[in-house]
């Protein structure tokens, strides 16, 4: 199958999934589409769990599910495939984010890839251009990774640690 062919059953997958999950539509809307916000159909302040469509740009509370778009931005946490050229989100997340610009102002665990990927704190993997993050648990793979305190291992061009036992080391830098 190829691979552009399987995307819209990944797609279907994930919703299904998403709208499967326990307590999927409990605090939140099933399905969300926005112009630009506030021309959407659910409110801003209000949370999405299971397929939210930003064509240009789309803010809610919390998304659970599916959250594709231009720039998709969440105000509370996230638990989704987040898939845009820019994705803020001001809580919490878990999942896979994906975008030029991926922000995510609390706790990440998953897969951030990116040009640009920055966390507060971070389980998991991180693969872009740019990786920053405080506190990194996993894995940074890029041209530059920046993290305070790391457990684990950093690979790119440029690999800082500001509070580690070698603070900058290219190529490799770890910390356990």
């Amino acid at each position: 199958m190829q691979p552009l062919r399987r995307l819209p059953l990944a797609a279907v997958a994930a919703l299904a999934l998403a709208a499967r999950a326990p307590g999927a539509h409990a605090d939140g809307n099933p399905i969300q589409l926005s112009l630009f916000t506030p021309i959407q159909v659910v409110q801003a302040d209000q949370s999405v769990s299971g397929l939210r469509l930003d064509l240009i740009y789309g803010r809610n509370a919390n998304v659970t599910g599916v959250d594709w778009g231009l720039v998709n931005h969440d105000t509370g946490s996230g638990k989704a495939w987040q898939l845009g050229a820019v994705n803020v989100v001001g809580e919490n997340f878990t999942g896979w984010q994906d975008g030029y610009v991926n922000l995510t102002h609390g706790r990440f665990a998953g897969l951030q890839s990116g040009g640009f990927n920055r966390s507060e704190s971070m389980t998991g993997f991180a693969y872009g251009l740019v990786n920053v993050t405080m506190d990194m648990h996993g894995l940074q793979l890029g041209l530059v990774n920046v993290t305070d305190t790391m457990h684990g291992l950093q690979i790119g061009v440029g690999n800082v640690i500001t509070k580690g036992k070698v603070p900058f080391l290219p190529i490799v830098n770890w910390s356990f």
